[in-house]
This record gives C-alpha cells, sequence and structure tokens, in this order.
C-alpha cells in the first residue's frame, strides 16, 4: 500500500514558499497539486520505484522537484551592511511583509529627493515628509547643511512591480535617509514601523500583529513602534513576543538615539 509522508520541513517549506494569503485555501490548492503530482509519478514508475516511493518521506528538496520552482521568496533581504538599507514592516492584504527601504546620495548641483519603487501618493507625501523632517534636524544630527547644495538624494523601494502605499513607512524613511547621510549602516536585525510628523512626532499604525509575524519571519529582534500601539501588543502570538523585543516610541529622536548616537560612520 501507498501512504504520503511529508515532514514538518517539507511542509513550512511549502507554505512559505508556493502560497501567500492570509488564510488557507492556496495552501489547500496546493498540497491538492502536490498529491496529485504525486500519484501520478506513482502511477507511472515501475514496481522497484514504487516501493521506494511508498516508504520515503518528502523533504523540501522533494517537494521542491515536484512542484517545480517556488513562485514565493521570504529570504532576509541582503544588504544591511550598507549605509542607507532598513527594514520596514507593512500590512497587506495576504498578511504582514517586510519593506526594504534603500537610500544613497549622489552628485548634483542642487539637492532634490527623487523617488522610486512604485509608491502610491500616500507614500510618496510620507517620503517628502521624512525628508524635510530630516533637513530641519541636520545640526543635531550631525550633518553638514552644505551637503544639499552639491548631492541629491534618492529613495527606493525593492520589488518595484508591486504596488506600495500607506504612511507607515515615515519612521522607515526618516532611518533609511539618516544612514545614507551619516554614513552609517542600519543593523539587519532591528525594523521600524510609525508614521512621522514634521515634528518628528510618531503616530500610530495599523496591523502590528500581522507586521510582527512578517518580521519574526524574516530573523528581526527589535521593532520600534508607536507608543500608541503598545496597547495592541495583547494581540501579538506569545511565541512572537519571545523572539521579538518591541520598542515603544512617541518621538522619532528615541530611535535615533537608540541607532546613531555615538556610532562611528563606515
Amino acid at each position: 500500500p501507498f501512504s504520503l509522508k511529508v515532514s514538518p520541513a517539507a511542509t513550512e517549506f511549502l507554505i512559505e514558499k508556493y502560497t501567500r494569503e492570509s488564510g488557507v485555501r492556496q495552501l489547500e490548492k496546493q498540497i491538492a497539486k502536490l498529491v496529485r503530482k504525486i500519484v501520478l509519478n506513482y502511477q507511472i514508475s515501475d514496481e522497484d520505484q514504487q516501493k521506494a516511493m511508498a516508504n520515503k518521506t518528502l523533504k523540501p528538496a522533494d517537494v521542491q522537484e515536484i512542484m517545480g520552482t517556488p513562485p514565493y521568496n521570504r529570504d532576509a533581504y541582503q544588504g544591511n551592511d550598507f549605509a542607507g538599507v532598513v527594514n520596514g514592516l507593512a500590512w497587506t492584504a495576504v498578511g504582514g511583509e517586510m519593506l526594504f527601504i534603500e537610500s544613497n546620495i549622489s552628485r548634483a548641483k542642487s539637492g532634490r529627493l527623487s523617488i522610486t519603487g512604485n509608491l502610491g501618493n500616500v507614500m510618496k507625501e510620507s517620503a517628502l515628509l521624512a525628508f524635510q523632517y530630516v533637513k530641519s534636524h541636520l545640526d543635531e544630527l550631525g550633518v553638514d547643511h552644505r551637503i544639499f547644495e552639491h548631492w541629491k538624494l534618492h529613495l527606493h523601494f525593492p520589488e518595484g512591480a508591486v504596488p506600495k502605499d500607506g504612511p507607515s513607512a515615515g519612521v522607515t524613511f526618516t532611518t533609511s535617509i539618516i544612514s545614507a547621510l551619516s554614513h552609517k549602516p542600519v543593523p539587519a536585525n532591528i525594523g521600524m514601523t510609525g508614521e512621522i510628523t514634521l515634528r518628528g512626532k510618531v503616530l500610530p499604525i495599523g496591523g502590528l500583529k500581522e507586521k510582527s509575524l512578517a518580521a519574526a519571519q524574516f530573523g528581526i529582534k527589535k521593532i520600534f513602534i508607536p507608543y500608541d500601539n503598545e496597547r495592541n501588543l495583547i494581540d501579538v502570538p506569545e511565541e512572537v513576543k519571545k523572539e521579538v523585543k518591541f520598542i515603544p516610541v512617541k518621538y522619532y529622536d528615541e530611535i535615533y538615539e537608540a541607532i546613531f548616537k555615538g556610532k562611528p560612520s563606515k
């Protein structure tokens, strides 16, 4: 008799690499597809091959061989050794996701801001707010204001084919800009979310639970969240709280003190 055995690691691999939704409907379809392919292979195999398949437990490599190239990749973004790269968090229709922001500066006749990455109007305004906040606090940040006379700043969200919008990347924009201007990289295990005002106040956001789950999956160990969202931590699973430290902040300068203060430039 033939029975299908799937290891826990293979099950997790199937979920992470072949589904992206808030429910389990797509997972059910992928499991059915996997089973159909295995049954077909079993039927067209000779007797010795059938015996080997009957006693085999599927591993992640077996799942990929049967299902083909995974359509989704949730591996952590590589590049946090560079100044200007920051981990943000987003809520989408399929749950929490990581948002990676990159900033760099290049020579230009006059300082200005350019933005790419398929962003909506609200997110573009959030980027402009962050840019203006940084420009008005250059002295406190230890950045020479003359930099904008000869350099321009570029902000980019990778995966430009994916539309992005919302104000909750404000603190991430700000951190990315400061990192690029000061040449101080942000640790790869730090994430953040929160809307920012011109005064530097960090406003609450939605979807903290979903964002926290995504952060834990990507290996984030510390998340800066708006102070007013501290009450929403009750919705975050305990296993996530054991892995991730949540730091509520009221103003952006609290994030600056924790990440950049006293850190040497590269």
